[in-house]
């Protein structure tokens, strides 16, 4: 079935099952690979995107609930000004080991400072909550957000 919907401000086109995974067509069908596939489960974050400006896990998610929608990723977001912003100060903050959950990270920090600039340390928390990070830890995590949201003053 052709399947199309806006990727990243762009609108593609793709002839798959509706059935099929969303994070599997964004890599192999668009070498979109900063969407990172952890526990296949929804419970670890790793492939965290954007549907519609709303924070999902896509390997929950059917490709067919893309049509029509706009899916943002990480490859989308990191050239944006508060993408950059969030990355900047993931780096600078020490919030980046191995890397693997960070793109998830990244995409919850954007979906909370998009809606909410300026949260509080709890509002972080939560808003990473579904995100799991076995280097780095959270502290490091939930400061760069604290900083980035800084920063968009």
């Amino acid at each position: 079935m052709k399947i199309d919907f806006n990727l990243n401000g762009v609108q593609v086109s793709v002839d798959k099952d509706p059935l099929s995974r969303l994070i599997d067509v964004l890599r192999e069908d668009f070498g979109l690979t900063g969407t990172k596939e952890g526990c296949s489960e929804g419970e670890c974050g790793a492939c965290s995107v954007l549907l519609d400006g709303k924070l999902v896990t896509s390997c929950l998610v059917p490709l067919g609930s893309a049509i029509g929608s706009r899916v943002d990723t990480i490859e989308g977001i990191r050239d944006t000004k508060l993408g950059s912003i969030i990355i900047e100060s993931f780096a600078n903050g020490g919030a980046v080991q191995c890397g693997f959950c960070i793109p998830g990270m990244v995409i919850s920090a954007y979906c909370l400072l998009s809606s909410n600039p300026h949260p509080t340390e709890d509002e972080v928390r939560l808003a990473i909550s579904g995100n799991l990070c076995r280097c780095t830890g959270y502290d490091l995590i939930v400061s760069s957000i604290l900083d980035a949201s800084r920063r968009l003053a």
